[in-house]
């Protein structure tokens, strides 16, 4: 029987969120103090359910609000479900915000040892994926400088390369394939393929169709928080298609 990864299971996410605008924490205080403070409930996933088979690839699609980075969020467990379960087994390593944990005023050196660190890798696994993170990041060069010197690519690009180091039984990525110049997104590509090649579980978001279709065996299509669509990957990705253009016309 092959072993489900993730299971999820009638999953609601509700956010509260203020009726006016706060322009700061004081203010979140006094109001709140005040009895004033009043709240609407947004609801960005409803009852969502799905389960993915190791070594499997699925991939989310829908708008923009549609609660695929919720999802995402949700098993990477940065976030914790309203009403529902989540059961993953395995260690997951998240892409999703690229270089959240650096410290601009550190070399780029200093992060690959700090953002390692809070990615739950040890210093000396990091000793030995130095050159390989330096190398794969193309940025050398630039290794000993303060990244606050550093262009957005080159972050992006470094972090991405300490992240993709290891080899995860569950792997979580929202739209990091965009980074860097088109070389670089191909090389990116490729090293997503090998760590799917050696047995990961994946999440992947994109809004691009095409490398959905060619990386994912299912796609679930989200609208509103809300399954439209759970099923093989070119039967969603053509079916999502299809209502799009319908909507343009």
């Amino acid at each position: 029987m092959t072993k489900k990864m993730i299971e999820v299971k009638d999953v609601t996410m509700k956010f509260k969120m203020s009726d006016e605008p706060i322009n700061s924490l004081k203010e979140i205080f006094t109001t709140a103090l005040s009895g004033k403070l009043k709240y609407n409930e947004f609801l960005a996933l409803d009852h969502v359910s799905f389960s993915l088979e190791k070594g499997k690839t699925l991939g989310l699609i829908g708008r923009n609000g549609a609660g695929k980075s919720t999802t995402l969020k949700l098993i990477s467990g940065i976030l914790k479900p309203t009403e529902g379960t989540i059961v993953t087994r395995g260690n997951i390593v998240p892409m999703l915000e690229l270089g959240a944990g650096f410290d601009l005023e550190l070399t780029g050196k200093e992060n690959i040892y700090l953002n390692g660190a809070i990615l739950g890798y040890s210093k000396e696994y990091l000793e030995s994926k130095y050159e390989e993170i330096v190398d794969f990041a193309e940025i050398r060069e630039f290794i000993d400088m303060p990244i606050r010197n550093y262009s957005s690519g080159m972050m992006a690009r470094l972090a991405f390369s300490i992240a993709s180091v290891v080899n995860p039984e569950i792997l979580i990525v929202d739209e990091i394939l965009s980074v860097g110049d088109a070389a670089f997104q191909e090389k990116s590509l490729n090293r997503m393929k090998e760590l799917m090649s050696g047995g990961a579980t994946v999440l992947f978001v994109s809004h691009n169709l095409e490398k959905i279709e060619e990386m994912c065996d299912v796609v679930i299509w989200l609208e509103r928080g809300k399954v439209v669509m759970n099923g093989p990957a070119k039967e969603v990705c053509k079916a999502y298609r299809e209502k799009q253009s319908i909507k343009k016309k």
